[in-house]
């Protein structure tokens, strides 16, 4: 988990770099993988910092990155690129996977298990040795320009027995799996972004792993730190922490008015009364 920082780390990185905590040696990896191209698979529940682990890596290898999130209606030419017509003329526009292959970027695409696995076919050969995009349309193949690499990722506990990653695509990838943080750095994660005091972000972390740890829980996902740093960012814009809590994270985490009753039961035995 990663928090936006200016200054220096212990390794005595720019002022620019980013400051990322590290869980394990998420970053070790993915630097490994990146200096040969290797493709990344990240894993983690939604919420957890992926994708602001993809834009801090990005950042310090000097990387343009280009996003794409994953959805059902999602096409290999939403990735690749179609023919459109332009000012009467019919022109090919690249897709952002063919831009990136041409500038040497990272090309993250998230939640990829949301796409049809025809449309996932198409990143087979640029993740392993060939490093290859076929452009059919255009009857050329392009190859990936240096620096190119390929970073996609899912949440496995969210995922159903018809939306999971082909065994075929799992294995051009290494994996690195991310969670949430310990309670102490989760509260600094949620001070720092969310720009509140740290008795208040410790408050809001308290009740983010109270809400994980509950037995049977009815809830299709738990408090992630995003909504813990939303709720936080209500607080530092004014309103009170029991009010930010109740739109930033109990309504949103289910419509069931008998689960948010027990989690508004929840938040009273676990947040201070001010």
């Amino acid at each position: 988990m990663l928090i936006a920082d200016r200054s220096p780390d212990a390794a005595g990185a720019s002022v620019l770099d980013p400051f990322y905590r590290a869980a394990g040696n998420e970053v070790e990896v993915f630097t490994a993988a990146a200096r040969r191209g290797t493709p990344v698979l990240l894993k983690g529940p939604t919420g957890c910092g992926k994708t602001r682990f993809v834009e801090t890596m990005a950042h310090r290898l000097g990387r343009e990155l280009i996003t794409v999130a994953g959805h059902e209606d999602m096409t290999s030419a939403d990735l690749v690129g179609r023919f459109l017509l332009k000012g009467g003329e019919t022109v090919w526009v690249d897709g952002p996977l063919t831009r990136a292959v041409r500038a040497g970027a990272i090309c993250y695409l998230d939640e990829i298990v949301e796409a049809r696995q025809d449309t996932t076919v198409v990143i087979h050969p640029l993740a392993d040795h060939r490093r290859e995009l076929p452009l059919d349309r255009l009857g050329t193949i392009l190859h990936a320009a240096p620096g190119f690499q390929l970073v996609i990722s899912y949440n496995p506990g969210y995922q159903s027995i018809l939306k999971n990653l082909k065994e075929s695509t799992r294995q051009r990838f290494v994996a690195i799996t991310l969670d949430f943080p310990g309670a102490d750095a989760e509260t600094e994660i949620v001070a720092h972004e969310a720009g509140i005091d740290t008795a208040t972000a410790r408050s809001l972390v308290g009740l983010g792993r109270a809400i994980r740890n509950l037995d049977g829980s009815p809830l299709g996902e738990v408090s992630s730190t995003r909504m813990l740093i939303l709720a936080g960012s209500l607080v530092a814009a004014g309103l009170d922490l029991r009010t930010a809590v109740q739109s930033a994270v109990v309504e949103v985490l289910s419509d069931d008015d008998e689960v948010v009753r027990a989690l508004g039961e929840l938040v009273d035995a676990v947040l201070p009364r001010r």
